[in-house]
């Protein structure tokens, strides 16, 4: 139960993220790259298509390699403890 949990709060927090993201690259107040990627780096745990995603990424730009596999680890941790 409390796995289900955490999974539906990372969930939901990574669509708030993203959304504010979105919203946050017209809106000189909100930094969107930030939370677009903190939304990001939170959906990549649970949903496939966004850990492709990130995957890719990294990839792509091999600094974030360890930078998103450390806050990955983090993130599973804290649900399996």
């Amino acid at each position: 139960m409390k796995i289900l949990f955490f999974k539906l709060f990372r969930i939901i927090a990574g669509v708030a993220l993203l959304l504010l993201g979105v919203v946050g690259l017209f809106l000189p107040v909100l930094q969107g790259i930030l939370f677009l990627a903190l939304g990001l780096l939170l959906l990549s745990i649970d949903i496939p298509w966004f850990r492709r995603f990130a995957e890719a990424l990294e990839k792509k730009h091999p600094r974030l390699e360890s930078f998103l596999k450390k806050w990955r680890q983090r993130l599973e941790g804290e649900t399996s403890a």
